[in-house]
């Protein structure tokens, strides 16, 4: 598995969101385009953001396969309008920057990945959206959060999660994962907590195994 970065174009701007301006970052690469991707952030309310260092490895490790990568920051995060909407408006920005993707790229297949609040507002919008075929979620936060509704989503998906998370236990997340219908992979990584402290390198290793394992053809 090599380490070099997709060579890309990185683009700051705002897209229009339905309780105003959302602040984003593209990542469109030189190369030809296959799929692309969405990666969400953590809960704003804790500091999350589009900046989060476990969203900007996710996008690494995407931009590193030749996918064009867009990140932004949910309403009332950053620089973005509107205010924060425990998650209901949150879907709602998803499915805007869907759009905006679905747009810049017509006719490519997405994927949408998010970490920790991220995942659990991005599997569920990308769950009922046709144009969505693969979902990536990490650090789930299964004990304060629902995520019943994957149970419904055949779609393949891939789960990374630390074995000391303190916000999923990992039996949790297990059995969550062994419920599922359709293709489901969990990578475990052992002795990382929610946040993947001095472990992004085996997070960004899972990411690119999966892809590559599923999407021969994507850049090397």
């Amino acid at each position: 598995m090599t380490k070099t970065k997709a060579a890309h174009e990185s683009r700051s701007f705002f897209l229009d969101g339905p309780a105003g301006r959302l602040e984003a970052i593209l990542w469109k690469p030189v190369a030809q385009v296959r799929m692309a991707a969405l990666v969400c952030h953590p809960h704003p309310l804790f500091g999350g953001t589009m900046h989060n260092k476990v969203v900007y490895q996710a996008a690494k490790s995407l931009d590193a396969l030749g996918l064009p990568v867009l990140r932004f920051n949910f309403r009332g995060a950053g620089t973005s309008g509107g205010a924060h909407d425990r998650g209901h408006g949150e879907q709602d920005d998803v499915k805007a920057a869907l759009d905006f993707l679905a747009g810049e790229f017509p006719g490519f297949p997405l994927l949408v990945a998010g970490f920790s609040f991220g995942c659990w507002v991005g599997t569920r919008v990308g769950c009922a959206d046709e144009r969505v075929e693969e979902l990536i979620a990490l650090g789930t936060p299964v004990n304060s959060t629902d995520f019943s509704y994957l149970r419904n989503c055949e779609k393949p998906k891939l789960f990374v999660h630390g074995s000391n998370d303190q916000f999923g236990e990992i039996g949790k997340v297990q059995a969550l994962v062994e419920s599922l219908p359709g293709e489901n992979r969990l990578v475990v990584v052992e002795g990382a907590e929610h946040f993947f402290t001095g472990k992004l390198d085996q997070l960004d290793a899972a990411i690119r195994d999966w892809l590559q394992e599923r999407h021969p053809d994507l850049a090397e």
